[in-house]
């Protein structure tokens, strides 16, 4: 097609190369304008256009391309100038400049060499998968970010509910600031601090908050940017990373989930991961080898601190292991203030009941509180957030959205008022179980139905007998289905699942057992490399295993026993709650306290 293509255009060429008529020659031009035949003219570089009194080869403008100006000029100016003065030539035209420019000249071959250089650089990426020497020095550089990076200022201000860890790492902002009060005394600033907690507790919101106080070179990374599919890229991001933190020293380096490299060496089935055992071995050296780390600070988070290796954690690697637990009631506050700052909460917005209403919530879970109550009220086109907007995103936030548009059976709807009734009625009547907040037979999530507690204070540690009352309420649902419409379903398969859990860490965990004694025979934390767990047998004989799970079922029995001899006392009081369940589907606990005690209030008319 390529050759066809040029046949064509040659014949093309030809054709109107045969239609042009024969050029002038130079002799020519000068017999025309002797011969006072040029009526005016115009010079262009070097192209000459004359219009002419008389028809040459059939036209009266005739176009020669000179061969130079100046020839021209000298033989022909004195002429033009004679005729023009006599009206022969009316008029004509010479550029000054009418030489061609060199960058003109030039042009077409520096294109060909800029085409040239952009094949050539194609080609050099295409290489070796995307490969070339620059390339592959970029590939084991250590890609941080720094400070600039990170968009608006994080200080401690932002930070609330943990106000022991910021004074921890404000000796750190302190000491970069001005070492001198320390090198004074002796001290040596900590070359590692370890930030552990449960997810979402805000530590890596504690590690911007640092090098947004510090004012000094701030280096972040993830540890899974040092896993590479190559062995030896980890480790060269390693050097690499620390070499850019001595230029800029005092630096901080932030690792964030530092187990994703730095989990412990010789641990898997059939082998460890050499390429991470290796970026394990150089971080290991760069924070406390040979060489010298004067003046760099590093900073990790990680949720999984039992995995790591334990010669990452020893004084003089990470020095400090700080916990970032989930908050108190009065830290719960103080985080919803901060997120609710630049929101327009309504006057009925009470924040410590909200914090009193959610124990157990994350930092990063009160966030999506406030985020979730903003989105209701503008869906509902609400100028203010007000309390039943955050009451609601609470119970969002626990067990996801409502699914009011779901069919259900008359028949389930029944079985799932009595569920929830006897979870509520048991609670009640048992000392200490929290006090019932709300019951909803509303489907949430994959639950059918939800009975929501309003603790009275936070717990730091579980009496046996809260445990036993909380196991007795977790069978209440199951009793009520018997009881009521003497069947069982598949409802309550999430309650016994975390009764049993719960029993079974009576026993084993928590020495609460008279039969087995004061005897904790489990690690402490879960297992997570198959290789450990498969390379370890149980701690205790076949016969302390089968006395673990009698006293088990011991526990379990004894706490549906207790749930019967409520519900079957309580009856009445079961029947009233799943009653009213089945006619508004949601009970808040001023209907319920009225329902229970049988009060007049109880009728919502």
């Amino acid at each position: 097609m390529l050759l066809l293509l040029v046949i064509v255009l040659g014949f093309a060429y030809l054709w109107n190369a045969n239609d042009q008529p024969e050029p002038l020659q130079y002799s020519q031009v000068v017999q025309l304008f002797q011969q006072e035949k040029v009526e005016s003219f115009r010079i262009e570089d070097t192209r000459l256009t004359m219009q002419l009194r008389e028809k040459v080869n059939g036209s009266n403008t005739a176009v020669v391309d000179l061969y130079d100006f100046d020839l021209f000029y000298d033989d022909l100016n004195d002429l033009v100038q004679d005729q023009y003065a006599r009206g022969v030539i009316t008029t004509y035209q010479y550029y000054a400049d009418h030489s061609t420019p060199w960058l003109e000249l030039l042009l077409p071959y520096l294109l060909m060499a800029l085409m040239i250089g952009l094949l050539w650089f194609f080609v050099l990426g295409r290489t070796a998968g995307g490969g070339g020497g620059d390339k592959m020095a970029r590939f084991s550089s250590a890609r941080v970010k720094t400070l600039q990076d990170r968009g608006s200022k994080v200080t401690f201000q932002d930070v609330a509910g943990a106000d022991e860890e910021k004074e921890e790492l404000q000796e750190i902002v302190e000491f970069l600031k001005d070492p001198q009060k320390y090198i004074y005394l002796g001290a040596r600033i900590p070359k590692g601090v370890l930030l552990v907690g449960p997810p979402g507790t805000g530590k890596t919101l504690l590690a911007k908050a640092v090098a947004g106080e510090a004012g000094v070179g701030f280096l972040s990374i993830s540890g899974s940017d040092f896993v590479e599919l190559y062995v030896g890229v980890g480790a060269s991001r390693v050097r690499d990373l620390f070499e850019q933190a001595k230029k800029t020293a005092p630096a901080i380096v932030f690792i964030d989930e530092i187990d994703a490299v730095g989990r412990q060496r010789g641990t898997g089935l059939g082998g460890g991961h050499d390429e991470r055992e290796q970026t394990l071995n150089q971080l290991l050296v760069e924070m406390d080898g040979f060489g010298s780390n004067e003046g760099v600070v590093v900073l990790a988070a990680t949720n999984r601190a039992d995995v790591l290796d334990p010669a990452l954690l020893r004084p003089g690697r990470f020095d400090r292991q700080i916990y970032v637990g989930l908050p108190d009631i009065r830290g719960r506050e103080e985080i919803l203030e901060v997120h609710a700052r630049n929101k327009p909460l309504a006057e009925d917005v009470n924040l410590a009941t909200l914090a009193k209403a959610t124990p157990g919530f994350t930092g990063a879970d009160l966030e999506n509180l406030v985020n979730e109550a903003a989105l209701l009220a503008a869906r509902r086109n609400q100028k203010f957030i007000h309390m039943q907007e955050m009451q609601e995103a609470v119970i969002k936030v626990i067990a996801g959205p409502e699914k009011k548009s779901r069919v259900i059976p008359d028949h389930e709807r029944r079985l799932t008022a009595y569920h929830e009734a006897g979870h509520a009625v048991v609670s009640h009547a048992l000392p200490y179980c929290d006090p019932v907040r709300q019951i909803s037979i509303v489907p949430r999530g994959r639950a059918g139905g939800m009975t929501i507690y309003l603790p009275e204070e936070d717990r730091s540690y579980l009496s046996k007998s809260y445990l036993e009352d909380e196991i007795a309420s977790l069978l209440g649902g199951r009793v009520a289905e018997q009881l009521a419409l003497g069947d069982i379903s598949t409802g309550a398969s999430n309650d016994l699942q975390r009764a049993s859990q719960m029993a079974h860490k009576m026993v084993a965990s928590y020495g609460m057992s008279d039969k087995v004694g004061a005897v904790s025979f489990e690690s402490g934390h879960d297992e997570v490399f198959i290789g450990r767990t498969m390379s370890q047998g149980r701690s205790y004989s076949e016969q302390v295993a089968a006395e673990i799970d009698q006293e088990v079922k011991r526990i379990i029995g004894a706490a549906y026993k207790r749930c019967e001899e409520i519900l079957t006392r309580d009856r009445e009081k079961l029947e009233r709650v799943a009653r009213y369940l089945l006619e508004h589907e949601v009970m808040e606990s001023e209907a319920f306290e009225a329902v229970y005690q049988a009060l007049p209030e109880a009728d919502p008319s």
